[in-house]
């Protein structure tokens, strides 16, 4: 993994687990203080109903005129009587002094308290009070198991992370590693022909007195190639703001003109010329997109054929075709086929930026683009326009 998208990830992932962090923080406070209050609602409800049933002891007592108190209790709870000047009759709380009586519930030093008054005064009680420990078995019990589903959740979300983080680089690696193959493919296109030049000359050089045909063969495909390479790379660049003089162009001539130019490329591969241009085929274009268009159909069908192969080149008024009969294209690299820096065939020379250019083009103009093309049988484009 490079440097770069270590530092991505360490951020993405930064902001996503503290962002994740917080939010599980705050849904965990407010799950543990309702879940508290439940548990004290429910330690309420079973203080009520012990406390009625203490106030239906002291009736019955009051009534059996009883001079003493036997009040059964649950042992879950210490048991106050105050009159009604809140002085212990039954008793006795620590708490008393802390007792707000206005407060039917009150939580007091862990302590639950709860204070029913009682009318009339049975027995001279005017309040019954009762008082237990929190449940804090509950709240350790409660505490744990957020914290067991936060850690639980921290690694699920620390593992999604990864997983996202991964997708969230993927585009900047992919970037990354087609720079780094453009980069690679620059050099190797730009050093063979610079390299044929060079070698061509010193042989020119060397032997003065011979024909040298062959040697100016090569150089000037050579040149012709590092021509083109300035030319896409160039129209990529100013792609965006390409200002475009669209007029009518003789597409017969321009076509002409491109296949004399690549001539030389055509020989070298002894490739089987046949060509159908009709004439007079004028269309609304700028120049040089009708060149870039031209070029890269026919780079491509000379590069992808195989020595000795056929390039058949046809023109009418509807509709330019470019076939050969090289390497050809399955199916799955036909999906593809118009991406930047994608190649069909990477043992070829190139970019991959030969088809996009012609994309751009055809997109610009309205036109259709068709392949027809087969493993080891050649490619078939056909590019059509409106009459």
């Amino acid at each position: 993994m490079f440097h770069s998208e270590k530092k991505s990830l360490i951020r993405f992932l930064s902001i996503y687990l503290l962002s994740t962090f917080i939010l599980f923080a705050i849904g965990a406070s407010i799950f543990y203080t309702l879940e508290k209050h439940h548990l004290i609602d429910r330690q309420r409800q079973m203080m009520t109903q012990e406390a009625e049933h203490l106030q239906h002891q002291l009736i019955a007592l009051h009534k059996s005129f009883a001079d003493k108190l036997p009040l059964y209790i649950d042992p879950a709870y210490t048991l106050t009587l105050l009159d009604i000047n809140r002085e212990p009759i039954a008793g006795g709380s620590t708490l008393l002094k802390q007792i707000d009586f206005a407060k039917e519930y009150q939580p007091i030093e862990n302590t639950l308290v709860y204070l029913k008054p009682v009318e009339p005064y049975y027995l001279g009680a005017a309040y019954i009070m009762l008082q237990t420990p929190i449940d804090q078995v509950g709240l350790a019990q409660l505490k744990r198991t957020i914290l067991l589903f936060m850690l639980a959740a921290g690694i699920f979300f620390l593992l999604l992370g990864l997983f996202l983080g991964r997708l969230f680089i993927a585009p900047m690696r992919e970037a990354i590693e087609t720079m780094n193959r453009f980069i690679q493919d620059t050099t190797h296109e730009l050093n063979t022909p610079v390299s044929t030049i060079l070698t061509n000359l010193e042989l020119i050089q060397t032997m003065r007195k011979c024909d040298a045909k062959e040697e100016m063969q090569r150089i000037e495909i050579a040149s012709k190639t590092l021509s083109r390479i300035y030319d896409d790379l160039t129209y990529l660049k100013l792609n965006h703001a390409y200002h475009r003089d669209i007029r009518p162009l003789d597409l017969s001539r321009l076509l002409k003109e491109r296949i004399a130019y690549f001539a030389t490329a055509i020989e070298a591969k002894k490739l089987q010329l046949e060509k159908k241009v009709a004439k007079d085929v004028v269309l609304e274009m700028d120049h040089d997109d009708a060149l870039r268009l031209i070029d890269n159909l026919l780079s491509n069908a000379i590069k992808y054929n195989r020595t000795g192969g056929k390039l058949r080149i046809e023109l009418d008024p509807e509709r330019l075709v470019v076939a050969d009969s090289g390497v050809g294209m399955d199916a799955q690299t036909l999906q593809y086929v118009h991406e930047r820096f994608r190649r069909a065939n990477s043992s070829e020379g190139g970019f991959g930026i030969g088809l996009d250019i012609v994309h751009q083009v055809i997109k610009a103009y309205g036109f259709t683009i068709a392949f027809n093309s087969e493993p080891d049988e050649g490619t078939e484009v056909t590019v059509r326009w409106e009459k």
